[in-house]
């Protein structure tokens, strides 16, 4: 909980006092669209999703939680209903802290304001680079591009350089299929950008992941090219999400 040390020592004590931990089992979710805002949560184990269902009842997943993530303080400052879902892909361990303690050390903690500044400033960038995203069409840049966006070392100072992180779960949060990631993870490993470990991904180079471009020779096939791609793309054309999968 990275803000906790920017408070005064009262006001880390009524923070305390306050938060509530509890665990999310895989498939649930933690906020939903619509439902009034009651806490401001993060994320001490285990791996979120936040998404949402477009005009045409598309499933679109903004971006990935990992550990050491806040989330929401935009909506827990103007009050408003959630816009977004927030669904557990493994069992997770959630912390919160409410609304009116999340009001009062906005009126009270120059530290706290500070932190929530900086979150909102990154937060804004990282929905900048997820447009980008979306708009790529090499499968190797798009796993590149979001693997990344879930080791920034502000927004998710709890993942350190090796994410737990399955296969199938990254393939939930970038939109293609295992198989499709699998390729895409060897590409970066290859490439030294990453090291595939048990369980999850370590990276090696994170300015390189950033930055990674498939060679001209042997680059993969556009994300619609792959089988496995396209079946994710015919599920989200009929609204339909894929189940959760269950911790690896």
């Amino acid at each position: 909980m990275p803000w906790l040390a920017a408070l005064a020592p009262e006001e880390a004590r009524v923070a305390a006092a306050d938060m509530r931990v509890l665990e999310a089992d895989a498939g649930e979710y933690v906020c939903r669209v619509g439902r009034p805002v009651t806490y401001w949560f993060g994320v001490i184990d285990g791996l979120l999703k936040m998404s949402n269902d477009s005009e045409l009842g598309l499933p679109i997943t903004f971006t990935g939680l990992p550990p050491g993530g806040w989330f929401g303080e935009g909506t827990v400052l103007k009050h408003e209903p959630y816009r977004y879902n927030i669904q557990a892909l493994r069992k997770s361990l959630v912390a919160g802290i409410s609304v009116p303690t999340f009001d009062w050390l906005v009126e009270h903690s120059i530290g706290f304001n500070r932190f929530i500044m900086r979150q909102l400033n990154e937060r804004l960038g990282q929905f900048i680079a997820a447009r980008e995203i979306d708009r790529m069409s090499d499968p190797d840049m798009r796993v590149a591009r979001s693997l990344a966006s879930l080791f920034h070392p502000v927004l998710y100072p709890g993942v350190g350089e090796l994410l737990r992180i399955t296969q199938q779960e990254l393939g939930y949060l970038v939109g293609v299929s295992r198989q499709r990631v699998n390729q895409a993870l060897h590409a970066l490993q290859q490439a030294g950008a990453i090291r595939i470990e048990y369980g999850g991904v370590r990276v090696v180079d994170l300015d390189g992941l950033r930055r990674f471009r498939p060679s001209a020779v042997g680059s993969s096939p556009a994300a619609g090219s792959s089988p496995g791609a396209t079946i994710v793309a015919a599920d989200r054309r009929r609204g339909a999400e894929h189940p959760v999968p269950e911790r690896r």
